[in-house]
């Protein structure tokens, strides 16, 4: 299954710069929404983590193994090739030394020169009374600042489960952000930081994630992390 990708990335890359993340609408159709959670069920996955066990939260996920599913690698790969410019552009901004490779493969060579190979895709499932506790994801000294979420369930499907995005200022207090995106939305936000235009240049934002209390239903949400773990 592959899906022919035709985003707006000068407008993504404007609303990245403004707000700190992007949202993309009908990025994957419902039938290959359908196919990832019918997924979760499968062997295509590495480990499981139950979050409550280590007080990320409560609910699970899992990460895939390699090689990926075929629409997940392809995903993984075209939008990284457009992502890498804006990352390089970002971190620059940012004042940071950090350039990033232009080619996905070329990032992953990276990240197993600095002993990152365990590949980071993951499928998220959460019921009544989950949540996910605001968090980054890193995985190593290698980290490339944007990551995905792709929304696999209908707003219908469950209450509560906002997607929420939280960001800490410098000497004011932190701006939340409360999303709850179609069935096929896309998602991209930064890992850790973010450059903000002032009126002496910019300055540095960090970034957190997390996910409200389920209230009913399921939710269930694709992560595709650009860079892999130790």
């Amino acid at each position: 299954m592959s899906t022919q990708l035709r985003l707006d990335w000068t407008a993504i890359e404007r609303c990245l710069f403004a707000d700190g993340y992007a949202l993309v609408d009908d990025v994957l159709d419902p039938a290959q929404c359908a196919d990832l959670r019918a997924g979760y069920s499968s062997d295509a996955f590495r480990s499981r983590v139950i979050m409550e066990r280590h007080n990320f939260g409560r609910g699970e996920y899992q990460y895939y193994a390699y090689p990926l599913p075929p629409l997940i690698a392809q995903l993984r790969g075209e939008i990284y090739a457009d992502l890498a410019p804006i990352a390089n552009r970002w971190t620059e901004a940012l004042n940071r030394p950090e350039r990033f490779p232009l080619a996905q493969q070329e990032m992953l060579a990276l990240c197993a020169e600095h002993g990152q190979e365990r590949p980071t895709a993951l499928i998220l499932k959460y019921g009544a009374g989950d949540f996910n506790a605001l968090h980054q994801d890193l995985y190593g000294e290698v980290a490339f600042p944007f990551q995905l979420t792709f929304f696999l369930s209908e707003p219908e499907d469950y209450t509560g489960g906002e997607f929420v995005l939280v960001e800490q200022r410098p000497r004011a207090q932190s701006r939340p952000e409360v999303l709850r995106p179609r069935r096929g939305a896309m998602l991209i936000f930064p890992n850790r930081y973010r450059p903000v235009s002032s009126k002496t240049g910019s300055y540095r934002t960090a970034f957190k994630h997390g996910v409200s209390t389920v209230r009913s239903g399921e939710r269930y949400t694709l992560g595709i992390i650009f860079h892999d773990a130790k």
